[in-house]
């Protein structure tokens, strides 16, 4: 079946299209969605998220771009408007801290009997995922589509509403920056 079939048979309520759609596209958002919050958990939640709204939004789609495009678009904006409203939780949450103490902000976590390998290979994905995260929003999303996804910079362009060209540079400002970045970090601790 055509994109523009399934689409059609989509606007027209057809359940065993959206669940083709949820087969087909579900792994795909769930680990774009993972990138981006570092939770399995969340990402599920997230990934959720985004078929309730092309449940509810299917009959504005005007096939401009194709729909594995609409659907990354949908997530990656998720996914980013999920670690804004956490930032803002996490700010209030250090106010809070500073006027009252609050055991739920004082968690502490341990090592517990993890091998030492184990510790420093979780240790060096958490540097390279912080320093991901600290990249522009554009330049987080391209990179992470690209590299994590393996989506080509076509259709990071069209995700992203923007051009070849732009996705190109995001991509090089993003590696430059993680190269800093992370430089910069083993410099001091090594």
């Amino acid at each position: 079946m055509e994109e523009k079939d399934i689409i059609k048979e989509l606007q027209n309520g057809n359940s065993d299209a959206y669940r083709r759609i949820i087969d087909e596209y579900q792994p795909f958002l769930l680990n774009c969605c993972f990138r981006f919050v570092h939770s399995r958990e969340i990402a599920r939640d997230i990934t959720q998220d985004v078929f309730v709204e092309v449940y509810k939004s299917i009959g504005k789609f005007r096939a401009d771009s194709s729909l594995k495009t609409w659907l990354y678009r949908i997530a990656i904006t998720k996914s980013l408007d999920y670690l804004k409203a956490a930032k803002r939780k996490k700010r209030f949450g250090y106010v809070k801290s500073i006027f009252g103490f609050d055991e739920d902000d004082m968690n502490i976590p341990t090592l517990g009997s993890a091998p030492f390998e184990q510790v420093e290979n979780e240790e060096r994905i958490k540097i390279l995922s912080d320093a991901i995260d600290s990249l522009p929003e554009n330049q987080k999303a391209a990179f992470t589509l690209n590299k994590y996804s393996g989506l080509s910079y076509k259709e990071i362009a069209d995700i992203l509403g923007t051009s070849v060209s732009s996705v190109e540079s995001l991509i090089f400002r993003g590696k430059a920056n993680l190269k800093k970045k992370l430089f910069n970090y083993y410099k001091r601790h090594i």
